[in-house]
């Protein structure tokens, strides 16, 4: 049985000819103007614990993405970086 292999050129160039038209990669920090509704959200990436990912780290993220897609569905503008966690807990603890 010969495995069959996903060839994503094919669609490649549509979808991000889609993203281009729709802007979906501008920084909406950088359009700002005063008066605007517009929303930040920060998620601050949790670097794995010693016993590795769990369902918490996916919930944090999920229920923020949630949040700026359903705000950017409503017109808002989203700024909606990434951050990161440069310490943790076991470190915070220690320290």
């Amino acid at each position: 049985m010969q495995t069959k292999i996903y060839d994503h050129t094919s669609i490649e160039e549509r979808w991000q000819k889609t993203w281009e038209e729709r802007k979906l990669f501008q920084n909406m920090a950088a359009t700002v103007a005063p008066g605007d509704d517009w929303l930040y959200l920060l998620f601050a990436f949790a670097y794995p614990s010693g016993q590795g990912l769990h369902v918490g780290h996916v919930e944090s993220k999920t229920a923020l993405d949630i949040l700026a897609r359903f705000n950017r569905m409503h017109g808002k503008k989203v700024f909606f970086p990434v951050g990161w966690d440069a310490f943790g807990l076991p470190a915070e603890n220690y320290a």
